[in-house]
């Protein structure tokens, strides 16, 4: 992402989960906040992406296929509805998957939350009771952070007492460090890391030295979770146009992703460097689990992959 602009695809996520919250009748997950935080300036953006990158992604959306729809509006809410159903069920699922796991973790004697890559989140508003048992550090890249800081002044809503904001570049400054700076990070308590939506945007070794500081700075027993691509996405040969299609949206706007992790070593990778991979869902999984018997056409994320791990 450019350095001195908060990152949109951030704000693009939290759209899904607002457009999600709002309209789904079956919730998977329900950020009844995320739409309150985007400015409406930026919805209209993003929503004007969406429709065109959906018709980027399907060339048959230009044809007779939506004659009989009796104004443009109605054509723009079905474009519209056409690009949340390819990404919504992906970024829902995933937000949920992080939360259940959040939640068994607390039974099990974690005090802190870090949200490593927090954009848009909106936990620490959301999830009172869940607070009271947390200290909450929200660490993402200075402009985003930044952002979200000026949006949530505007909204007048309350900070929570136990809500903590780490700036961050991943690409240029050390975890360690920014966590240990802050007097209200202690690294003998049990710490649950949620890391979603950011290690396809760094390189593999940015990828393996988070791993590696979480693992000097959160003591046994500490959980992560995160997802990731599989390196097929990156391999024309190995994965579908739609796919190949989003890689070249996302360097259109700035925002590349670069880098895809292989599932079948994985295990052994983190092994090395002190964690128990405990789960590791591919697609098909994602969609048992969470689509399965819900109205909607929700679309898994091809290569797209949940997994949790442990410190040991």
């Amino acid at each position: 992402m450019k350095d001195n602009q908060a990152s949109f695809t951030a704000m693009t996520v939290a759209y899904m989960r607002a457009y999600h919250s709002i309209n789904a009748t079956q919730k998977i997950f329900d950020d009844f906040l995320a739409y309150e935080l985007i400015p409406a300036e930026k919805r209209a953006l993003i929503e004007q992406h969406l429709i065109e990158q959906n018709m980027i992604w399907d060339q048959q959306l230009k044809n007779t296929k939506y004659a009989a729809l009796q104004s443009e509006q109605t054509i723009t809410q079905e474009l519209l509805r056409q690009a949340t159903s390819r990404l919504e069920g992906f970024f829902n699922s995933r937000a949920r998957y992080a939360e259940d796991a959040l939640k068994k973790a607390i039974k099990k004697g974690v005090k802190q939350y870090v949200i490593l890559g927090a954009g848009m989140d909106t936990f620490a508003f959301r999830q009172p009771e869940m607070m009271e048992h947390l200290e909450v550090f929200e660490v993402d890249h200075p402009a985003t952070q930044k952002f979200k800081l000026h949006r949530l002044a505007e909204l007048r809503w309350k900070h929570p007492a136990k809500l903590h904001f780490i700036p961050i570049d991943f690409t240029k400054e050390s975890l360690i460090t920014a966590l240990t700076s802050s007097s209200s990070y202690d690294q003998t308590v049990k710490t649950f890391f949620n890391w979603f939506g950011v290690t396809y945007f760094l390189t593999r070794d940015e990828v393996f030295t988070t791993f590696h500081s979480i693992r000097k700075i959160a003591p046994a027993n500490s959980t992560i979770v995160f997802d990731y691509l599989d390196t097929d996405a990156f391999i024309p040969e190995k994965s579908s146009s739609q796919m190949q299609k989003s890689l070249e949206y996302l360097r259109k706007i700035g925002e590349p992703m670069i880098t895809g992790l292989n599932s079948s070593t994985l295990g052994d990778e983190l092994t090395c460097l002190g964690f128990s991979l405990k789960e590791n869902l591919n697609p098909e999984d994602i969609e048992e689990r969470y689509f399965k018997g819900r109205t909607g056409e929700y679309q898994t994320q091809e290569h797209g992959h949940f997994a949790c791990a442990v410190v040991k």
